[in-house]
């Protein structure tokens, strides 16, 4: 290998100086070539004892580099100075024990300073660790470092382990191993304090601003009473726009005592216009709450929409889950489609209850708002006797409340006056009190009469009510007699056109039996059997409902050309008419066959009747 000695940091005209470093580097003498410089090297006899040998052309000594690794912690290398050489301790050793770092740390200390080491030599050493703010020099191996900033003092430590050696001397005075370690001083101490004040300063400060910035605003002061500011709140008081300060000031002067005989009318007039402001208040709180029915209608609909779509993705999903699809998915969808089945039909489940909840409590302020309106038609219907005997009840219970307090005062005031009887004779004060014993008396038995005729006449108030409800019920057995009547009424009419026509038939029979001699009886009843009209089979339509019915029920089977069961027929009607029942609209259809068929559709399990229109096809074989 061959390479220029420019390129190596001592000149290679003198081997023995090259040999003596790598002597005391504990490294055996080699050239660049890799043969011995000295043959009888002896490790031990080095200044870093203790170190294995190491290999001048191993990677990390090797004149090109190996990449360096990020992973890989850094490795210290030979520091190079003016007056001396610094170099790294072994990096297989432990690093060096520091105390714990002071608060606001500044200061270092620096031990193992060579004894011919000077303020000039330490102040070369440590300059490039930063700025030095002051250095106190012991005569020992030792100093103190003050930096400017905290940062410089990591990079001090850095420096920790070291060997120093002054030149290229080997004397013993002139090499030492560094040891850095934080140093606490009052100094460095003291910085930190303030700087730490400064900044709870700035913090507190900061805070007042936040809050003088999230205190809400103080109210502008109210001014003074005067006949201008009189004249000038009445303006803005019909103003809407000013009008909620102007009535704040208005408040306040009423408040204070500014009214008085000579302003009384200016302050009655600004009253009078702050009232006339309660129609357009009333008027903006009702278009708030159209405008909060509206979007609660608007929501309702947009969610019941959206719960129809829910319902849609569910009934796909059950119908792909039937057999006829359901076979031909593989195991995972399988697996997927039951799982979105399931989230499909919580989330249905979780806006149907969202839905009704909605519902219930419209149902609830429907029934509120009736319960609300009951009273009020109950107290118009009811304001007769039900009204008079609850009022004549509420009195009742007042008057014996104020009974049973007379009468406890009436017993303080007798066992007041029997111990003074006993105690002393009878003095002024007894004589009041006894006079005011008589009143109560008197009051009690006053009352006591009264609660007498108030009984008496509750008494006649219920027997009142009880024939009003007599009365009352009555009216209602005669109501539902008569709606049997009018229900019954269709049913005679029939009974009695039945019997006439039979009548008719006797007396057509008896006039034929005697017209059998006589060929004028023959020709006047032949005549009269020709004027006579035909008689036509009994309808099966029995009622003009019946036939409506028949009208309906052809126009919605006429729309459907393939029929509809029972059930889907009556569905229809019922929203015309809620009591129409299937066994009703089945037995009207099974009485006009002309009209109406019934045929078997589907195989199997799916087997269902349905009825037909088929009117157009009866109306010729009819």
């Amino acid at each position: 290998m061959t390479m220029d000695s420019g390129q190596m940091g001592m000149p290679m005209s003198d081997p023995n100086a090259w040999a003596t470093a790598m002597n005391n580097l504990g490294m055996a003498p080699m050239g660049m070539t890799g043969q011995p410089l000295m043959s009888d090297f002896d490790p031990s006899l080095g200044m870093m004892t203790g170190i294995a040998p190491m290999n001048p052309l191993m990677p990390g000594l090797s004149i090109v580099p190996p990449p360096i690794s990020q992973d890989m912690p850094v490795v210290k290398e030979i520091i190079h100075c003016k007056s001396c050489t610094l170099f790294p301790p072994n990096p297989n050793l432990p690093p060096p024990a520091t105390r714990e770092r002071p608060p606001g740390c500044k200061t270092v200390f620096v031990g193992g300073l060579p004894e011919n080491a000077t303020e000039q030599l330490i102040v070369e050493v440590f300059e490039q660790c930063g700025e030095i703010a002051a250095i106190r020099k012991s005569k020992k191996n030792f100093c103190h470092i003050r930096f400017a900033e905290e940062y410089m003092v990591d990079k001090a430590l850095f420096l920790s382990g070291y060997r120093i050696r002054l030149g290229s001397s080997t004397d013993k005075k002139d090499t030492g191993r560094l040891h850095v370690d934080f140093a606490q001083a009052r100094d460095d101490l003291y910085e930190w304090e303030c700087r730490q004040r400064m900044l709870a300063r700035e913090e507190r400060h900061r805070r007042r601003i936040e809050e003088d910035r999230l205190r809400p605003p103080s109210p502008p002061p109210i001014v003074h009473f005067s006949e201008h500011e009189c004249s000038q709140l009445g303006e803005k008081l019909k103003d809407d726009s000013k009008f909620p300060e102007a009535i704040r000031v208005l408040l306040t002067w009423v408040e204070r005592g500014e009214v008085n005989r000579r302003n009384a009318n200016n302050f009655y007039s600004m009253i009078q216009s702050s009232n006339s402001h309660i129609r357009r208040l009333m008027n903006e709180k009702a278009a708030h709450e159209k405008e909060m029915e509206e979007a609660k209608e608007k929501f309702k609909n947009a969610l019941a929409a959206i719960l129809v779509q829910f319902e849609q993705i569910v009934s796909v999903f059950h119908a792909a889950s039937k057999q006829r699809a359901w076979d031909h998915f593989s195991k995972a969808q399988r697996k997927n489609l039951d799982m979105w089945r399931k989230q499909a039909e919580e989330i249905r489940n979780i806006h149907n209850e969202e839905l009704m909840g909605i519902r219930r409590e419209e149902e609830m302020e429907m029934s509120d708002d009736d319960m609300e309106d009951a009273p009020e038609s109950k107290d118009s219907d009811d304001s007769g006797p039900a009204a008079q005997v609850e009022a004549l009840k509420e009195e009742n219970d007042s008057l014996r409340c104020q009974l049973d307090a007379y009468r406890n005062e009436v017993e303080l005031l007798k066992q007041e006056q029997g111990k003074a009887v006993s105690q002393a004779p009878r003095t002024e004060e007894e004589a009041t009190r006894q006079q005011q014993l008589s009143f109560l008396q008197q009051a009690l038995q006053g009352m006591q009469k009264q609660l007498l005729k108030l009984r008496e006449e509750l008494k006649q108030r219920e027997v009142e009510l009880e024939k009003s409800s007599e009365e009352k019920q009555q009216l209602e057995s005669q109501v539902h007699s008569l709606q049997e009547r009018v229900l019954a009424f269709p049913l005679a009419n029939a009974n009695t056109l039945e019997a006439a026509e039979a009548l008719d038939r006797e007396t057509e029979e008896g006039a034929n039996q005697s017209s059998d001699g006589a060929a004028l009886a023959v020709v006047s009843c032949s005549q009269e059997k020709e004027n006579a009209p035909e008689k036509s089979p009994p309808s099966p339509v029995k009622s003009e409902r019946e036939a409506l019915l028949v009208g309906i029920i052809s126009t919605f089977l006429h729309v459907h050309p393939f029929g509809a069961s029972i059930e889907y027929i009556c569905s229809y009607l019922q929203r015309l008419d809620t009591k129409i029942g299937p066994p009703e609209v089945e037995a009207l259809l099974g009485r006009l066959p002309c009209t109406f068929r019934q045929e078997l559709t589907g195989v199997g399990a799916s087997l269902e009747k349905r009825w037909k229109f088929c009117g157009f096809e009866g109306i010729k074989t009819a």
